[in-house]
C-alpha cells in the first residue's frame, strides 16, 4: 500500500477502478456520480421548456448527497449547500431539475410507490415558492423535518472526537493510511508542510473565534484522500494540522480538505463577469450560496492544479437520506428545496424574486402542483438516468 498508489498512473487506475464500483452499488449512487452524464442528457431533451431564470449563482450539482449542516466560524449550524465544484452563474431552474432528480432516484430507492415521485414534485415547488414568499425572513434557519433534524442535532453536538472517527477513523493526532488514505509522494509532503505554513493557511485555520489569530501552524501529517463518486480521480488531500496553543492549553488541531477545482460542466449564463481561475470560481459561488462555507474556503494551487481549500469542521456532516415513509420523503422534499430556494433568493432583489416565481409557476401541470417542464424533465431523465445506470452495471460486471 505505501509504495503501490504514490505515482499518478497508479493512482488514477486504482481510483477509475473504485469510482465505477460505488456507481454500480445503487441507482441514487450512479445519479451523484454522474454530473457529466446529466448534462448531457439534459441537452439532450427538448430546449425552451425550461424556463430562463436570472443569472445567479447556481449549485450545479445540487443532488441530495450535496446539502447538509455546516458551521460558520462562530460555531452556528445551517443546512447549507456544501458541495460547490460546479457552482456557476447559470440558470436556476438547473438546480431544480437536478434535486428533483436526485430525490426521485432516492425515493424509488425506499420502494415507496411511483406517485410518490408526482407528489415529491409538487412539494419541491412548494418549498422553493416558500423561500420566495415576501413574508420569509432570509436570516431566520429553517424549522428541519425529523429525517433532517437529527443531522443536525448530531452536527451540534459534534466536537474534535466526532470529527477524527467520522473524517480519519481514528481520534490520535494522525491520518492512518489504508483504503481511505494513501501515501503521499515526496513532492506532495514538501509542498503540503509549505503550504501549512503559509499566511493565507494560517489566517483560514485561526479565523474560528477558540483561536489566537497569531497562532504558529505546523503540519502534522497528510495523505491522499480518497472521497465520494464525484471526485474520485481529481486530485483530493487530507492535511492535518497543529494549532499551537495558548500559555498552558492542549495543543489544537484541524483537518484542511484539500481539492482540486477543475471546468465547471454546467452551463454558464453570458454576460456576467464569472472567475476564470476555477479554484476562484468555486469560491466566489460558496460565499454567495453558502456563506457559512464560503468565508471559511480559500483558493490556491497544489502540485500545479487550480485548487480549493476549507478546514473541516466537525459539524460539517453529509446528508444520508436513510429509508422513509411516503409522508417523511414528502416533508423532505419541501425542506431541502427550501434551502436551494433561500440560496437562490438571497442573490435576488424583491422585483426579481417576484418575476422569478411568476416564470416558474406559470406552466402548471393539469394533474399536479407542479410546473410541466418540471415534471417532464424529471421523469425523462429519471428514465434515460435508471437505463445508463444499468449499461453502467453492466460493464462493470464484465469488466470483473
Amino acid at each position: 500500500m505505501k509504495k503501490r498508489f504514490t505515482t499518478p498512473t497508479r493512482r488514477a487506475e486504482a481510483l477509475d477502478r473504485l469510482r465505477n464500483l460505488k456507481m454500480a452499488r445503487s441507482s441514487h449512487r450512479y445519479v451523484r456520480g454522474s454530473t457529466d452524464k446529466f448534462y448531457e442528457w439534459l441537452d439532450a431533451l427538448e430546449h425552451g421548456a425550461m424556463p430562463e431564470g436570472p443569472a445567479i449563482w447556481i449549485c450545479g450539482d445540487c443532488h441530495v448527497g450535496n446539502l447538509g449542516p455546516l458551521a460558520n466560524h462562530a460555531g452556528q449550524v445551517e443546512v447549507q449547500i456544501r458541495d460547490l465544484d460546479q457552482t456557476v452563474i447559470g440558470n436556476p431552474a438547473i438546480d431544480l431539475v437536478r434535486l428533483s432528480l436526485s430525490l426521485a432516484s432516492a425515493f424509488r430507492g425506499f420502494d415507496l410507490p411511483g406517485v410518490t415521485t408526482a407528489r415529491m414534485l409538487e412539494q419541491v415547488m412548494a418549498g422553493y415558492r416558500h423561500a420566495f414568499d415576501p413574508a420569509f425572513d432570509i436570516t431566520v434557519d429553517l424549522a428541519a423535518p425529523k429525517p433532517v433534524l437529527g443531522a443536525v442535532r448530531r452536527s451540534r453536538n459534534a466536537n474534535w472526537q466526532t470529527l477524527a472517527k467520522e473524517r480519519i477513523e481514528d481520534t490520535s493526532p494522525r491520518i492512518p493510511l489504508g483504503k481511505r488514505f494513501w501515501p503521499l509522494s515526496a513532492s506532495e509532503r514538501s509542498e503540503m508542510k509549505a503550504m501549512a505554513q503559509s499566511e493565507a493557511v494560517r489566517a483560514l485555520v485561526t479565523m474560528l473565534h477558540s483561536r489566537e489569530s497569531d497562532a504558529a501552524v505546523r503540519l502534522v501529517d497528510g495523505a491522499y484522500w480518497v472521497k465520494g463518486c464525484s471526485s474520485l480521480g481529481r486530485l483530493r488531500y487530507a492535511a492535518l494540522l497543529e494549532i499551537a496553543p495558548c500559555k498552558g492549553d492542549a495543543p489544537d488541531y484541524c483537518l484542511l480538505d484539500i481539492k482540486q477545482a477543475v471546468t465547471a460542466v454546467a452551463p454558464v449564463v453570458t454576460g456576467r463577469p464569472m472567475p476564470r481561475q476555477a479554484g476562484q470560481r468555486v469560491l466566489a459561488g460558496a460565499r454567495q450560496l453558502s456563506p457559512h462555507l464560503g468565508k471559511r474556503m480559500l483558493a490556491g494551487r497544489f502540485q500545479n492544479k487550480a485548487v480549493f481549500i476549507r478546514e473541516l469542521l466537525p459539524q460539517d456532516l453529509k446528508l444520508e437520506l436513510e429509508q422513509l415513509n411516503e409522508r417523511k420523503a414528502l416533508q423532505t422534499a419541501f425542506y431541502l428545496a427550501a434551502v436551494v430556494g433561500k440560496a437562490h433568493s438571497r442573490q435576488m432583489d424583491a422585483a426579481t424574486r417576484a418575476a422569478w416565481l411568476a416564470d416558474i409557476s406559470a406552466t402548471r401541470s393539469r394533474r399536479i402542483d407542479a410546473p410541466s417542464w418540471l415534471w417532464t424533465h424529471t421523469v425523462n431523465l429519471l428514465a434515460i438516468h435508471e437505463k445508463a445506470y444499468l449499461e453502467h452495471c453492466r460493464r462493470y460486471a464484465l469488466a470483473l
